[in-house]
């Protein structure tokens, strides 16, 4: 890949593993400069000598994307270090997946009442926050007083941080990960509402940034083969049928570097602010700039027709008939989604 993005310094929250990573050896690969974040140093390292490899520069940090305090330090020290500087930031920072996945199969009122932290401690967090002592020229962003309980947006954090160096630059992007659950029920309520509010932020951010020359996007990746999902395709019992379907998909599912394809490509855009506040899933972005995934293979488009109706029990038989370009329109996903 030519270092389209030399020069470029990129921050991306949660990069550890998972997609995050992938994002990361992407930008790495494109030439770029890229802070990575994460709770524990030494993935942070691992992840950091693999991205340094393919070129561009990639620096560690240790920052919990929901603490305003830690947040402020790191997006201080990418001032500081770039004079400025900031590109990209990519809003990756997710900690829900074990939580989704030892309460598969239980409805929201027999899971555990915590598990709206443990699937969005990061994204849309509730915790006591003290009102804290603060310079009036860069007050916190939360200052409720003792005992109060709010919710905190770890990515909105970010954002607000990340804004305010490509603001007086009069260009910049950011990315938030988000997913067809926030179209649609998946996987449990906490999930969708946490995806739901992501697409929103980019909406509504993207408002008030397009003036300023900033764009604002989610990204929806498809099934992703991620670390922790490989693992427990590994345990699960594969005489049940509905494993046996989901692996077959997760067969053809997404490599962890297929956002960082996308984000890169989102990134060297000279029209990225037409697209500015949309959800864009990364079937439309491989049409959009002839991407393939890195081992090769075509991304799997789960906006076609046929893939939707696999999705539909009486219904699934019809997919295998259908060609691959028929897609479903996005005015039928509006209304679906629509809440009159």
């Amino acid at each position: 890949m030519p270092a389209t993005m030399k020069g470029q310094v990129c921050v991306v929250t949660g990069a550890s593993r998972g997609i995050g990573r992938g994002i990361a050896l992407q930008l790495c690969q494109a030439g770029a400069t890229v802070y990575i974040t994460g709770r524990h140093l030494d993935t942070l390292q691992a992840t950091a000598q693999e991205a340094q490899s393919r070129g561009g520069r990639c620096v560690p940090v240790v920052c919990d994307s929901s603490q305003e305090s830690e947040v402020r330090n790191l997006f201080e020290q990418v001032d500081r270090e770039q004079q400025g500087r900031l590109d990209v930031l990519v809003n990756n920072a997710y900690a829900g997946v074990q939580p989704i996945l030892n309460n598969s199969k239980k409805s929201f009122w027999e899971s555990p009442a915590s598990i709206w932290d443990d699937i969005n401690n990061v994204g849309l967090s509730r915790r006591s926050v003290r009102k804290t002592e603060c310079q009036p020229s860069s007050p916190p962003l939360l200052t409720p007083g003792p005992q109060a309980r709010v919710f905190q947006v770890g990515h909105y954090l970010c954002s607000v941080y990340g804004a305010r160096l490509m603001v007086p630059a009069g260009r910049g992007l950011i990315v938030i990960i988000s997913s067809t659950g926030g179209l649609q029920y998946l996987f449990n309520v906490p999930y969708g509402v946490g995806k739901a509010a992501c697409d929103r932020m980019a909406a509504d951010c993207a408002q008030e940034l397009r003036r300023h020359g900033v764009s604002y996007v989610s990204l929806w990746p498809g099934l992703v083969q991620t670390e922790l999902l490989k693992e427990h395709m590994m345990k699960e019992n594969a005489s049940d049928p509905l494993i046996k379907q989901f692996k077959f998909r997760f067969s053809s599912a997404e490599t962890t570097e297929m956002s960082g394809k996308c984000v890169v490509a989102l990134a060297t855009d000279p029209n990225i602010l037409s697209l500015s506040g949309k959800v864009l899933p990364s079937c439309d972005l491989a049409r959009r700039y002839g991407l393939q995934d890195v081992d090769g293979r075509p991304v799997q488009d789960y906006l076609s027709l046929s893939s939707a109706l696999s999705h539909v029990s009486n219904l699934g038989w019809l997919a295998s008939y259908l060609p691959g370009f028929l897609r479903v329109p996005k005015w039928v996903m509006t209304l679906y989604a629509s809440k009159f």
